[in-house]
């Protein structure tokens, strides 16, 4: 089995390249996973594993062996290149070089009553990352991101989402395309925005059903205002007239889960 001690190893410089810059993880479509749950929902999200990287230490081989990965290159790596990878100090020794899959509206397989979020323009993948976790609470179809600022592939989307970018439907493409979209396939959409908007708990989300929020700074583009089904806002009683996006999501979300008969 190969090892790799040595992060001057060419190699490990090119992971280095592939974790700080999105051209690298275009050009190659290959992404760095890390942490063994994490890994676990990529390969139970359809995902391909190109290389896994272990330190023998802290991860043993036989553990590896139980993710039924035997056609995935190993290599073993040395705590010192491992620190040097690695995000998080709490992933158990392991990474995995991943294959990106595609993000194309045409591929989203939607149910007959979907539920979609769509965030537009989200530039903090702190964000895209809780929106997603938030995404797979509800169980929705699909997460649309529409005029991405970030890369999905990001590692701190990939470390936000807690392994979430990997257990939704997940599509990118311009405002404009998404509401083509929408309109297709018949789907109501909802934009949060302070303009002309009506309380969100008001409107009827039993239909198909995309919930649309923007950034907290600009909110959403103009297009979204005058193309929605409604514009809906969460009212607020304190000083501010907004909240961060990823809380206004599971707002309407939930609300959304509520109305189609979700119950704890």
């Amino acid at each position: 089995m190969k090892q790799i001690t040595s992060v001057q190893n060419p190699y490990i410089k090119s992971l280095l390249q592939l974790q700080e810059k999105a051209k690298v993880r275009r050009q190659t479509g290959t992404f760095l996973i890390e942490g063994k749950r994490e890994i676990e929902l990529a390969l139970k999200g359809g995902y391909q594993l190109e290389t896994i990287l272990f330190v023998e230490e802290i991860m043993s081989i036989h553990e590896i062996e139980s993710l039924k990965i035997s056609s995935v290159e190993k290599i073993e790596i040395s705590k010192e290149v491992y620190q040097k990878l690695a995000y998080r100090d709490t992933t158990e020794g392991l990474l995995a070089v991943a294959k990106t899959k595609s993000l194309a509206l045409a591929d989203l397989k939607l149910s007959e009553n979907p539920l979609l979020i769509i965030a537009e323009a989200i530039e903090k993948p702190g964000n895209v990352g809780a929106i997603l976790r938030t995404a797979d609470a509800a169980n929705v179809d699909a997460v649309i991101i529409a005029n991405p600022k970030s890369d999905l592939y990001n590692p701190n989307v990939v470390r936000s989402s807690v392994g979430c970018l990997f257990t939704n439907q997940i599509a990118t493409a311009t405002t404009e395309e998404v509401i083509a979209f929408l309109k297709k396939n018949n789907i109501n959409f909802y934009s949060a925005t302070l303009q002309n908007s009506t309380s969100y708990h008001t409107q009827d989300y039993t239909q198909p059903t995309a919930l649309v929020v923007g950034t907290e700074a600009t909110g959403l583009s103009q297009a979204w205002r005058d193309h929605a089904t409604q514009n809906i806002i969460i009212p607020m009683q304190g000083e501010i007239d907004s909240m961060n996006v990823s809380v206004a999501a599971a707002i309407l979300l939930f609300e959304a889960k509520r109305q189609r008969g979700f119950s704890i």
